[in-house]
């Protein structure tokens, strides 16, 4: 997909949905445009990295009370769709992968295959983007 074709991906998942409007914090909102400029930009590690920032961002702004915890407690304690909760760990798990890297010289599939490795990230780029908006959109004002 070329920038103008991935700018309407995004524009057509807005309008799928969200049902009514929202406010989020600035810090959010800031986040949010960040994940997006790197999914536009084919940055696809970015993208995904930004997203499950905003995501958490906006689940602590949901949360508003202060309590220091972790991203996985953070999706627990929040009150939104079980199978949104699902996908949200899922997407915390594999960021986890790229974030907190056990063995970094263990690197020879990343060497000998990188064009799968692509487009195992080009594909969770989509989903961070979906998930990053199903999680802001998921208490609309109507």
């Amino acid at each position: 997909m070329n920038p103008r074709e991935r700018w309407d991906h995004l524009s057509a998942l807005d309008d799928e949905l969200l049902k009514g409007g929202v406010m989020l914090p600035e810090w959010c909102a800031f986040i949010v445009r960040e994940a997006d400029t790197a999914f536009v930009g084919g940055a696809h590690l970015a993208s995904i990295l930004t997203a499950v920032a905003g995501i958490e961002t906006f689940l602590r702004s949901e949360a508003n009370d202060g309590a220091r915890r972790t991203f996985a407690e953070l999706i627990d304690t929040v009150v939104i769709d079980p199978e949104l909760k699902n996908d949200l760990h899922s997407l915390r798990r594999y960021r986890n992968k790229w974030v907190h890297v056990n063995d970094p010289w263990e690197d020879a599939a990343l060497l000998s295959d990188p064009e799968t490795m692509e487009a195992e990230l080009e594909a969770m780029a989509f989903f961070a983007a979906r998930q990053l908006r199903k999680t802001i959109y998921a208490n609309p004002w109507i």
